[in-house]
């Protein structure tokens, strides 16, 4: 059996060679008040088929953003990927291949990783980017701890409006060092003043763009609000998709862009693998986490690739790197490297179009409903509602009705008040108009 391989006399001969009488008397060290009295509530063991069945009819209580008009947002977006993305990005030279430790014999992944650093640097509008982070969460906290490194200063201001995913995983990782994280109060209409929480000791100031309620904003002001100061600004984007169409945060001031690359070339896949976009000025290099690749020339003049910087703790000292978080995602990066590849310039300004023509549609239509105000005044592809009821009851209703209606405020802010009757909606190039008019006539029967 593939699940218990060991037969009842497999186990006394390895405990006859141990030399102990039974399995308890492995566990003779362990306090008696922390060794369970009974097994765990779990179901016992079965056959692979019967677990087959089991977890299939688990699966099949979900309504997947696959069987449904979906309107999902708030970090993680449903996209079309291209079937030939799947396809190489399982060849076996790419599905079995990792960190390259000897890059000089590892061409093929520099290289991908070379051009996937070139596109994530040009749509952001930074100088350098790097292959790459765990996700758009964690990149954020890399940049925080960053900018420490940047000014030798010790706080960070934090937008209310920063996704809480990224808010939370950010205290955490700084849970145990000298910064001091000032957190800043949601406002779905947008109206905080975040340039007022800088102040000589900042080191960064974080916001996101759009924001987590879908609002755009112009962030020159709060750059050069930061600058004054001497504080970096750091700017996260959680729909990357939106950068075919938005200013690119590097145009308008920002010091370090982090985003959350899913929305190219990867698929929802129930909440991960995903990958982290870091970008930042050149003049900052030496601080960043994570690696560098570089083009060069041979002796020969052939030209070539390598690690140009690669300063985390795998490749250096503990105490010397940049970054303690080791894995960079890199099939992930591959399928966003070969998707953009198939994109080309036009064809992600084309497909941010269609997104934010999408969400028009939608706002419009849904805004237009009796009771409900639409509170996004500038967005891309997500925007937030207030309904005349609490949007969790809204959403569950829907979902009885086979549509995924977007995601209550109040499930991502269950602490803060005034978030009940707000609903966030996303719509993307895969919601088609008989979508729309599910989710438009759905509100009407719900509201």
């Amino acid at each position: 059996m593939r699940y218990l391989p060991l037969t009842d006399a497999d186990r006394q001969a390895m405990l006859g060679a141990i030399g102990v009488g039974s399995i308890d008397d492995l566990f003779v060290d362990v306090p008696e008040k922390a060794r369970l009295a009974k097994p765990v509530d779990l179901p016992p063991h079965a056959g692979e088929l019967e677990v087959e069945r089991a977890l299939e009819a688990l699966a099949g209580d979900n309504l997947s953003a696959r069987q449904a008009p979906c309107f999902l947002g708030a970090g993680a977006y449903r996209h079309h990927v291209p079937a030939s993305v799947d396809h190489l990005i399982q060849r076996s030279e790419f599905l079995t291949s990792y960190t390259p430790y000897q890059p000089e014999v590892s061409q093929g992944t520099l290289q991908y990783l070379f051009e996937f650093q070139t596109q994530v640097a040009l749509i952001t509008g930074m100088e350098v980017a790097n292959a790459s982070m765990y996700d758009g969460a964690t990149a954020c906290a890399e940049a925080v701890m960053m900018a420490g490194r940047v000014t030798r200063r010790t706080k960070a201001v934090l937008a209310g409006n920063l996704h809480p995913h990224y808010r939370e995983t950010t205290e955490t990782l700084l849970r145990f060092t000298d910064f001091v994280v000032e957190t800043l109060l949601p406002d779905a209409a947008g109206a905080g003043d975040i340039a007022a929480a800088i102040d000589g000791d900042t080191a960064c100031v974080v916001v996101q763009n759009p924001d987590v309620f879908g609002r755009l904003a112009d962030l020159r002001p709060l750059a050069e609000a930061a600058h004054a100061k001497g504080a970096l600004l750091v700017v996260a984007v959680t729909e990357v998709v939106s950068l075919g169409a938005v200013m690119p945060p590097g145009e308008m001031g920002a010091d370090i862009v982090v985003a959350e690359g899913q929305g190219v070339g990867n698929a929802l896949n129930f909440g991960g693998p995903y990958l982290g976009l870091f970008a930042c000025r050149d003049k900052h290099v030496r601080q960043m986490p994570g690696r560098l690749c570089g083009e060069t020339r041979d002796a020969d003049g052939r030209r070539g690739y390598v690690l140009t910087l690669s300063t985390r703790e795998q490749h250096i000292r503990r105490e010397k790197a940049t970054s303690n978080i080791c894995t960079n995602s890199g099939l992930c990066s591959l399928a966003f490297t070969i998707h953009m590849a198939l994109l080309g310039e036009e064809g992600f300004r084309r497909l941010a179009r269609i997104n934010h023509a999408k969400a028009v549609t939608l706002a419009e239509r849904a805004g237009a409903l009796p009771g409900v105000e639409l509170l996004t005044d500038a967005f891309f592809n997500e925007f937030t509602l207030r309904l005349p009821k609490p949007a969790a009851g809204v959403v569950s209703a829907l979902a009885a009705r086979q549509v995924l209606g977007g995601v209550p405020a109040s499930r991502i802010f269950p602490e803060v008040a005034g978030m009940e009757d707000l609903l966030i909606l996303a719509a993307t190039e895969t919601n088609t108009d008989a979508d729309i008019d599910a989710l438009v006539d759905g509100l009407r029967e719900v509201l």
